[in-house]
């Protein structure tokens, strides 16, 4: 029944349990790792100081740096103490780590057990092929070029069509996303792009084998709830915010996660002497300092390694870039009606026909344009599935979620409603 406590009080006493917990757990428990250890508490102590300090950095409260020491400390002593170390095995670790039918516990600090053998399942590649989960022509661009130079510095990036922008790039895309040659596990035939996703780029991330995504339930891979990468990208962040990261500081990080990607690892020198435009674009509220071109590099990490994983909502929120939410969500770009080779084999997967044209073509798939898919500039342009129905942001309110109206009552009005929220109380 009472008033809301300060924020502050509120954090210090979240990061003083997840102390505790670092001090009073084991720091090995059993194979799986499907049980808390200290490695486990710092992991999340990382976090959760990471959330704070960099929400009070970008929001303009105090005791921004507090917190963000927190953070780096917790993910410091996580990286020099702990035995984990990420997953590097085989031809593709990072598309391996997702599907895997065990966790790769060298990397996974805790995970969700799932095993067919005890009755215990889940429908995540299945929901994600016919939930038509969607990724973003905004996010395909974050990803470098194999040779660690940027993609949107090369000229025409912008009307690039599927087939050539997906070629040569940071080695993790091909992983996560569905890309030209694509095949899925055990299978021995290429698994075409036929615009199912609603932007026309398909996540593979979590995908097994065509069974696992075909069947609701029939998945078993565990489900990783923490992992090392993530500890390595919440260190490197804290310290870029603080201002103190050095090049160290990124080698024993997030250069780690570009390593066991086959990238060269991030220039500190080079990163801020020369920040990414169109990173600049993507989050204007990032601070401009001497190091905003290595904050920009460790957002761009962030976003490619740790998709999927519940993350982006949060760190746009902390970041103070809600109006993200506004941007139009764009698929891959068409620059015409007519057939396309999405894989590049030579022959046509698909045809994109005005209304009432009839096609003469070979094309398995027909679709006609705002009927079936719909276009940014109405008979070319980026794929735009919600192109009548655009994003709302409220810059004054959209940051805090609105307290439950059952919880002001039981106050009588001593909880307080968060700003721009309009309960119908009279107190």
């Amino acid at each position: 029944y009472k008033a809301r406590d300060d924020r502050g009080y509120v954090m210090d006493r979240v990061l003083e349990d997840f102390d505790f917990a670092a001090r009073n757990l084991p720091g090995t428990w059993e194979s799986g790792n499907t049980r808390v250890t200290k490695w486990a508490a710092l992991a999340y102590a990382s976090r959760a100081a990471l959330y704070e300090g960099t929400f009070r950095k970008y929001h303009g409260m105090a005791d921004a740096d507090k917190y963000l020491r927190q953070a780096a400390a917790t993910a410091k002593e996580f990286i020099t103490d702990s035995p984990f170390y990420l997953y590097e095995e085989g031809a593709e670790p990072y598309r391996e780590l997702f599907y895997s039918e065990n966790a790769k516990t060298c990397e996974v600090v805790l995970c969700r057990r799932y095993d067919k053998a005890f009755g215990i399942s889940h429908s995540v590649p299945y929901n994600i092929k016919f939930g038509r989960t969607s990724l973003t022509r905004r996010f395909m661009n974050h990803y470098l070029m194999a040779d660690g130079s940027r993609f949107t510095d090369k000229e025409g990036w912008e009307t690039m069509p599927y087939s050539e922008e997906t070629q040569g790039r940071d080695p993790r895309m091909a992983q996560t996303v569905l890309c030209p040659g694509y095949k899925q596990v055990e299978a021995t035939t290429v698994t075409r792009n036929t615009l199912s996703s609603h932007t026309g780029y398909e996540p593979i991330k979590f995908v097994g084998t065509a069974a696992n995504s075909t069947t609701s339930g029939a998945a078993s891979s565990d489900w990783i709830l923490m992992r090392a990468a993530e500890v390595y990208l919440n260190y490197a962040e804290a310290v870029a915010e603080l201002g103190t990261i050095t090049q160290n500081d990124l080698e024993i990080s997030v250069n780690l996660i570009r390593k066991r990607a086959k990238m060269t690892g991030i220039d500190l020198t080079k990163a801020d002497a020369s920040p990414d435009p169109y990173l600049l674009e993507c989050y204007p509220n990032v601070t401009k300092s001497a190091h905003t071109g290595v904050i920009l590099e460790i957002r761009r990490e962030r976003t490619i390694e740790l998709l999927q994983e519940g993350h982006r909502y949060y760190d746009l929120i902390r970041w103070k870039e809600g109006k993200t939410f506004t941007q139009p969500l764009l698929g891959l770009y068409i620059p015409s009606k007519g057939e396309y080779d999405l894989d590049g084999d030579g022959t046509p997967d698909i045809y994109l026909k005005t209304k009432g044209e009839t096609p003469s073509t070979k094309a398995p798939l027909i679709m006609e344009i705002d009927q079936d898919i719909f276009l940014s500039e109405g008979d070319h342009g980026y794929i735009s599935p919600h192109k009548k129905n655009p994003g709302e942001w409220n810059e004054a309110r959209d940051y805090y979620y609105p307290i439950p109206t059952d919880d002001r009552s039981l106050t009588g009005g001593a909880l307080t409603q968060n700003p721009g929220w309009n309960d119908g109380l009279d107190f």
